[in-house]
């Protein structure tokens, strides 16, 4: 029998997947790896990804590498998020 995630509170939880349920497997499989990749879990940073463009880079849109003053507020969000959980 085949384990299955659930992402319920950031972290998978393993299930049991019921034997012969090719459905059910496919969907673990893929699953497990997203999981491998990293795709689950808490964005580590919450900047736009159009700051980091050459627009955004050329329009001063802030990011934690060229601003200190918005790298403390991202550490302070994700500090605050990261209490919250």
């Amino acid at each position: 029998m085949a384990t299955r995630s659930s992402k319920s509170s950031g972290e998978p939880e393993n299930q049991q997947v019921p034997a012969g349920d090719e459905v059910a497997e496919e969907i673990q499989k893929a699953n497990d790896e997203a999981q491998a990749q990293g795709f689950f879990g808490v964005e580590t940073d919450p900047t736009p990804n159009e700051n980091y463009s050459v627009a955004g880079v050329t329009s001063g849109a802030p990011t934690p590498e060229t601003d200190p003053e918005y790298a403390r507020e991202v550490r302070q969000k994700l500090d605050d998020d990261a209490r919250q959980r």
